[in-house]
């Protein structure tokens, strides 16, 4: 018995990849056109070539055929298409895989607009790129997070954690809180497990603290949920928030922050 799903989903990768094809101008990929075409768009042999494929194993893409395709031959035929961040996100959503290259996700290409857009939040708010840096933040995150966004100290959120020294006097359940965004950021490295300077931040974190090697070593996963956080201020004593969390469209790897007081 056929899975329903799966074939849903392997017609609607079929309809997809051919309307993307049809959309093609000839011209616009170096392609000599004849006057006329009895097609829109590219023929699947063209688009087999510029993506180094065969013709076979793509037309039966488009057939919605239960075929084989690593994230490689996706990758190429990806670029063959033209596809933009959404549509190639698209294309390894429906093939269930995981795209090699998403897009580096740094919060320097997002727009001016998104980072000023921060500071226009009234609770405690801050954006944190691929690295877990903080890009942006407002005045009330600067005030309750002393010794990392109130100064000149490194921004790196784990960092702050596990090597500022007034973190552990900051953050209340300071051992259950390191646990978590520990197996927070591993989740967040599966999909970036080639990235150099990632590993580089995690070798430096686990020279310099104990406590991180020990609970990065266990493979602990967790997603970047909400929930409650509580805080022993300096000035403003005992805080304590609800923490929402958004992935910002077009730019999965900068996760905006928000810290609604309760």
């Amino acid at each position: 018995m056929l899975d329903t799903q799966s074939l849903a989903r392997r017609r609607e990768l079929g309809d997809f990849v051919r309307a993307q094809r049809e959309r093609l101008n000839p011209a616009s990929v170096g392609l000599v056109a004849p006057a006329r075409r009895r097609t829109p768009g590219l023929r699947r042999e063209e688009v087999a070539q510029l993506a180094g494929l065969s013709t076979t194993w793509y037309t039966w893409i488009e057939q919605g055929r239960d075929v084989s395709m690593s994230p490689a031959a996706l990758a190429r035929l990806a670029r063959a298409l033209g596809l933009r961040r959404a549509e190639r996100a698209y294309l390894f959503e429906l093939a269930g895989k995981r795209d090699p290259a998403p897009g580096d996700g740094d919060a320097d290409d997002l727009p001016p607009a998104v980072l000023d857009a921060v500071a226009a939040i009234e609770s405690p708010a801050y954006l944190l790129d691929r690295h877990w840096n903080a890009r942006s933040w407002n005045t009330a995150a600067e005030r309750l997070f002393v010794g990392w966004l109130d100064g000149a100290s490194d921004r790196n959120l784990l960092k702050f954690i596990f090597l500022a020294p007034g973190a552990r006097s900051l953050i209340c359940d300071w051992d259950e809180r390191a646990r978590r965004v520990t197996a927070e950021f591993r989740a967040h490295c599966g999909a970036h497990l080639d990235d150099a300077s990632l590993q580089s931040l995690i070798d430096e974190l686990r020279r310099h603290s104990t406590e991180f090697a020990q609970m990065w070593d266990r493979h602990g996963v967790l997603g970047r949920e909400g929930g409650e956080r509580t805080f022993n201020h300096p000035n403003d004593g005992f805080l304590r928030y609800e923490q929402v969390t958004f992935e910002l469209a077009g730019n999965p790897d900068a996760k905006l922050t928000i810290l609604v007081p309760f």
